[in-house]
């Protein structure tokens, strides 16, 4: 299976205005479309859409898409997953969201939906400048209760490469020389941790720093330079406790047969290269440590 990259992250919100303003007005984004009370937000590059925000009573992830190369790949991931003994809700079909495409939804060891598709309608033009303009997602970090078992079905079933550990805590993994596009990290129960969004430069990470405070928003942690993927980072908490990150200059992996995986010690100078962002405080640990996710039994409905 050759999974390309991340495209998107779907989540639950019971103010879904709210966090399209924050998203829309503070953050960057523009949105792309809105269906079903579902908004769908884009950022500068041509993917559709990197956030997609549901209704929904209380926090929790919808789902996470991923990108294949075309419909020839989806077909042969849904019978690859099939061999796994994993079934998709739903066989491989037009999608129906907000820019189509094609692919199938399946359920991740931990509940979690996961969407492989191919053939998304992407954005020729329209975009309106801003101060900052985030790009696309560059990953996801998501807390683990089965960590290792988790860690195994990325890369053993849906083809994920370890790129760094940090300690026996977190795995960093890719799926292309991107240094990671999903990491996870072992936690008493399976939630989102934070989302990161790729920005072009260090100065578009400190203009959205500047952005938000203007805003009266400080940042929770950062801005540093992290030891694992060497990438700037800064991190805020959205209106309803989501971590939200900027982030710019993540290392590539180019050369697939020589590289090792490192195992970093879990200390501060290796969270922030730079010294600068300062240990994280107890509210951004509470909200990266997010609220239990008992993922999904059956499709989402949105």
């Amino acid at each position: 299976m050759e999974i390309t990259d991340i495209r998107h992250v779907g989540f639950f919100s019971p103010e879904p205005e709210t966090q399209r303003a924050f998203y829309r007005d503070l953050w960057g984004l523009e949105v792309a479309a809105e269906e079903g009370g579902v908004i769908y937000l884009r950022g500068a590059s041509a993917e559709h859409h990197l956030l997609s925000i549901h209704p929904g009573p209380g926090p929790g992830l919808h789902h996470i898409a991923f990108g294949l190369k075309d419909r020839s790949a989806i077909e042969i991931a849904a019978d690859e997953l099939a061999a796994s003994g994993v079934s998709p809700i739903e066989g491989p079909h037009e999608l129906a969201e907000a820019g189509g495409g094609y692919g199938f939804r399946f359920l991740d060891p931990e509940g979690r939906c996961i969407e492989l598709s191919a053939g998304v309608q992407q954005h020729k033009n329209g975009w309106t400048p801003k101060r900052v303009e985030p790009l696309r997602l560059c990953h996801v970090v998501l807390n683990s209760a089965k960590f290792d078992e988790t860690v195994r079905f990325y890369t053993e079933v849906l083809g994920f490469r370890i790129s760094d550990w940090s300690e026996d805590q977190m795995a960093f993994l890719r799926c292309n020389p991107k240094h990671h596009v999903v990491s996870f990290n072992r936690a008493s129960y399976a939630s989102l941790n934070h989302v990161a969004y790729l920005v072009a430069s260090v100065d578009e990470v400190m203009r959205g720093m500047s952005n938000l405070r203007h805003h009266g928003r400080e940042p929770a942690w950062g801005p540093g330079r992290h030891g694992p993927g060497n990438n700037i980072f800064c991190y805020f908490k959205d209106p309803l406790g989501y971590v939200a990150e900027y982030t710019s200059d993540i290392d590539r992996i180019e050369d697939e047969s020589s590289h090792e995986p490192r195992v970093w010690k879990r200390v501060p100078e290796f969270m922030d290269l730079w010294g600068t962002a300062g240990p994280p405080s107890a509210d951004i640990r509470r909200a990266m440590a997010g609220d239990p996710d008992p993922g999904w039994a059956s499709e989402p409905t949105n």
